[in-house]
């Protein structure tokens, strides 16, 4: 007997590949309200797909009273409500450490861009302002504290690469990990740095960590990169912190509100170099995350066992 599997949004060819060539599943989008109620109203469905946008909450649940699994092509979980998940029995599945390469490079690319002004460098003489350059301004990473909030898989990662750049680090994270750098309370960490990164998840905890107070603690002129979650930040203290010169400078690829409104302050500002979320959305890092969850979605299906740690469980939540 088959089983139904409902995708909420589109995934990489390989992995709709993968889908399509399996006998003992079928598939059915829900890929806007009107064709998601269509296949609500019309099918079984065991296991429902979808990657960041697609919301999963206990609306949702309520109309798919056999539902199994709730999986999401990527590590972050704030889409999907886990708690209610868990409550009825639904295994949330996601694709543990599939990003954390391509988010630890992009982390640092947007620390030396920002650090080295580099946007601007290229702007002036894609420009034709090739004589400006006495005008240029810009520092180096080598030298600098780095502070990680965060030492999961990808802090490690930035950690080991801004090492080899020459920096000093320095974390905070919720557990102290086997690691060759100093574990230090957050305050510590904002203190001595003049680079902090964020690589925490978004909890009630963390949620507007890095408030007024906690910028007001940041060295003056310090740089500040995220590439966790927007809502970490109270996105208007920073913005205050950057307009008074407390912060030097801002690097992004997430923000509270996404897209963000056309009025958001921070897109603008000099001082920030802002992506539009696609750290992950490298060719590779997209489609292994794919395939990763559709080969674990139809291994429990099947009651075969799926790769380590991709159930969701506490201990897997620091990425």
């Amino acid at each position: 007997m088959s089983a139904t599997i409902l995708l909420l949004e589109t995934l990489a060819d390989e992995a709709m590949e993968i889908l399509e060539s399996a006998e003992d599943v079928e598939v059915i989008m829900g890929l806007d309200d009107a064709s998601l109620q269509t296949a609500l109203k019309s099918h079984d469905i065991s296991a429902i797909i979808t990657r960041g946008k697609g919301q999963i909450r206990a609306s949702l649940m309520d109309q798919v009273p056999n539902l199994k699994i709730i999986a999401r092509a990527g590590v972050g979980l704030d889409n999907i409500n886990v708690d209610e998940a868990s409550k009825r029995g639904i295994k949330v599945v996601n694709a543990p450490n599939s990003n954390a390469n391509t988010i630890a490079e992009h982390t640092i690319s947007l620390m030396l861009n920002l650090q080295r002004n580099l946007f601007s460098a290229f702007t002036m003489v894609k420009e034709g302002r090739w004589k400006e350059r006495g005008n240029y301004i810009g520092d180096e990473l080598h030298g600098k504290t780095l502070g990680i909030l965060g030492m999961g898989n990808i802090g490690k990662k930035v950690a080991r690469i801004a090492e080899a750049l020459g920096m000093k680090v320095y974390y905070w994270s919720a557990v102290k990990e086997p690691v060759p750098y100093p574990m230090l309370s957050l305050q510590e960490v904002l203190k001595s740095s003049d680079v902090v990164s964020l690589h925490l998840p978004l909890t009630v905890e963390t949620e507007n960590l890095i408030n007024g107070e906690a910028l007001n603690q940041m060295k003056t002129g310090a740089l500040l990169i995220n590439t966790a979650r927007g809502k970490i930040i109270d996105q208007k203290a920073l913005f205050k912190a950057l307009e008074s010169g407390k912060l030097g400078g801002f690097a992004s690829d997430v923000l509270a509100v996404e897209p963000p409104e056309t009025d958001e302050p921070l897109i603008k500002h000099p001082n920030t170099l802002i992506t539009a979320h696609v750290g992950s959305l490298t060719k590779t890092t997209y489609t292994q995350m794919c395939i990763m969850t559709v080969q674990n979605t139809l291994a429990i299906l099947r009651g075969q066992e799926p790769m380590e740690n991709c159930i969701f469980n506490k201990r897997n939540l620091i990425n």
